[in-house]
């Protein structure tokens, strides 16, 4: 029986200094900001801002707002507003007809986030991942960047075929940290201060980050399209799809728009969720001995296969906690397009809805102990039906994440591997503090010794 233990979490503020807080606008980060009230409420209006901000904190009233009115709520200006530069219009911000007809287009790109066909991508890219751990002798590295550099090493080959470039993989972190650290409309002060649908410049180095980031993606677009090789991957789907009704192709822009999204979303989330999970299990070590014990059972000395996952139960549970208390997206952000009513509360054309898988997951009246790490929680039978349907890593409705069970089985296998073959050792455990930009991040890099068992 492990000790209870609460991972780092900023601690809720009474209402008084969450509203002093923000009057005075320090904190760039909203999870600081979130009061004590905000954990057990349904749904309610900030009191203050340009505009209505209405949190609805339940999970009937979300699928209202994800689901069932998805038409009255669209992705929000600011968040069009903060990805626009970095994807286009990709059709993970595109709304509308533009969205049915760009999903029409990449439904066979789909197929290729299949676990089965990707799984031995996974699996090579893991192990030279891991080879590269054993390389550095235990020497000290960024926990952060390394599961960035991973994931994107996965998605890029089942995207194009081949594994990503070092230089490459540097740059695509660096870029995206920087810009998630810069883009304005994340800014508690920024959506206190900005009525609806208003347009926000962004920062320079935001859009020079952004213009890095297509530019890569960009050359090696242009690399396959100088080949004219058709490979059975996703860049080959997305190049070879055609409009149903007019038959027309993407143009190199929208190519890159969609690359992005495949990109940024099939790497960023799980890289946020396996910071977590390792930062975890490395303060936890009776549950790196549980994964550890339990992949030596299934897979014995042999690599983990795709057969074996399903049978690493310890390992996804641990992973599916880890998304519980640091859900890749902190905050679902929607805009009213007309007055509605959610709950007791009647919402305004124009007003910001915010659905907080944060807070959902957090809640006091759906979770018990909501904020110890307990991946026991998950077996079956032990969670209760309200915080099931409170528990939304990957979002709902039509809009929902289509890449959740290529997470999750990507996750388990990387969980299994790097628990059998290393030891974990987190440098300045105490200064670990999560923040919530676009994605859950650490306030700080996490710094961190993997050492090779034996």
């Amino acid at each position: 029986m492990t000790a209870p233990y609460r991972p780092p979490a900023p601690k809720p503020k009474s209402a008084a200094a969450a509203f002093a807080s923000a009057l005075l606008l320090g904190p760039r980060d909203v999870l600081a900001l979130l009061p004590e009230p905000a954990y057990e409420s349904f749904v309610s209006r900030a009191p203050i801002g340009k505009r209505p901000i209405y949190i609805v904190n339940h999970p009937n009233l979300a699928r209202q707002v994800l689901g069932e009115r998805v038409s009255n709520y669209p992705k929000s200006d600011l968040m069009v507003g903060a990805l626009t530069p970095l994807v286009g219009e990709g059709i993970f911000i595109s709304g509308g007809e533009i969205w049915a007809r760009q999903r029409r287009m990449i439904d066979p790109a789909f197929a290729h986030m299949r676990i089965k066909s990707a799984f031995d991508q996974m699996a090579e890219a893991t192990g030279a991942f891991c080879d590269r751990l054993e390389s550095a002798a235990g020497a000290p590295v960024t926990l952060d960047e390394e599961m960035s550099r991973l994931t994107a090493d996965i998605v890029f080959r089942t995207i194009f075929s081949e594994p990503i470039e070092g230089e490459d993989a540097s740059a695509v972190f660096h870029a995206f940290a920087e810009y998630q650290n810069a883009v304005p409309q994340i800014e508690p002060k920024v959506m206190l201060e900005s009525p609806a649908w208003s347009r926000i410049e962004p920062p320079a180095r935001v859009t020079a980050m952004c213009r890095e980031i297509r530019e890569r993606l960009g050359a090696m677009i242009d690399r396959r399209l100088a080949s004219g090789e058709r490979r059975d991957d996703i860049a080959g789907d997305v190049i070879a799809a055609r409009d149903p009704e007019t038959g027309e192709a993407f143009d190199r822009e929208a190519l890159i728009d969609q690359i992005a999204v495949f990109f940024l979303a099939g790497h960023e989330t799980s890289a946020s969720a396996l910071t977590w999970a390792f930062f975890i299990l490395s303060q936890q070590p009776a549950h790196l001995a549980r994964i550890r014990a339990e992949a030596e059972r299934v897979a014995g000395e042999c690599p983990v296969r795709f057969g074996h996952v399903r049978q690493l139960t310890h390992a996804r549970n641990v992973f599916r906690e880890v998304l519980r208390l640091y859900p890749p997206v902190s905050f679902i952000t929607r805009i009213a397009l007309k007055d509605d009513v959610i709950g007791r509360e009647t919402i305004r054309a124009g007003g910001l809805v915010v659905i907080s898988p944060w807070l959902l997951h957090r809640h006091r009246k759906f979770w018990r102990r909501p904020d110890l790490f307990n991946p026991d929680r998950h077996l079956p039978g032990r969670m209760s039906r309200a915080a099931g349907l409170a528990y939304m890593p990957f979002g709902l409705g039509p809009r929902v994440c289509t890449g959740a069970a290529f997470a999750t089985t990507e996750s388990v296998l990387i969980l299994a591997e790097i628990c059998r073959r290393f030891d974990l050792e987190a440098l300045s455990p105490g200064r670990v503090m999560p923040v919530g930009k676009l994605t859950t991040r650490p306030k700080e890099p996490i710094r961190m010794r993997f050492r090779r068992r034996g």
